[in-house]
């Protein structure tokens, strides 16, 4: 396998690696409350607004996970199966993934909403140019037969 595929599986991981750590995060903030009664299971069946802030804003970030980052993984399934990954390919990877995890910590720390949507939009930015770069280059750039 190609050394810049296996750093876009890497990017991947990465990605995957933020999700499951906010997940678990989230757990060791939502379990013990309620292990120890201080929250009824009745005030959260439906939604987590029983839940403090901290656990609020972590369930927030898990679910913000399934949204551009689900594009993210296509586009790059897509790359592998192309082929290969290219550099440019791999760089608006890490970059969307470094960009994962800033917009992650924001979410879960300040939750300053202004830098939290700039950073968001900044990804959202590189995905696009991703997807644009892979459309190029596979439909448009590619040789015909």
């Amino acid at each position: 396998m190609p050394f810049v595929d296996k750093l876009l599986i890497l990017a991947v991981a990465a990605q995957v690696l933020l999700t499951l750590g906010i997940l678990v995060w989230m757990g060791f903030e939502r379990v013990p409350p309620v292990a120890r009664g201080e929250i009824a299971i009745k005030d959260i069946a439906v939604d987590g607004d029983a839940y403090p802030l901290q656990a609020r804003l972590l369930s927030n970030s898990f679910d913000n996970q399934f949204q551009l980052p689900v594009l993210f993984y296509v586009a790059a399934l897509i790359a592998l199966w192309s082929g290969g990954a290219g550099w440019i390919e791999l760089v608006l990877a890490w970059l969307f993934v470094v960009l994962r995890y800033v917009h992650a910590g924001v979410h879960v720390s300040t939750n300053r909403v202004f830098r939290r949507f700039a950073v968001y939009c900044a990804g959202l930015v590189v995905l696009a140019l991703l997807w644009l770069w892979l459309v190029l280059r596979l439909v448009i750039l590619a040789p015909s037969i």
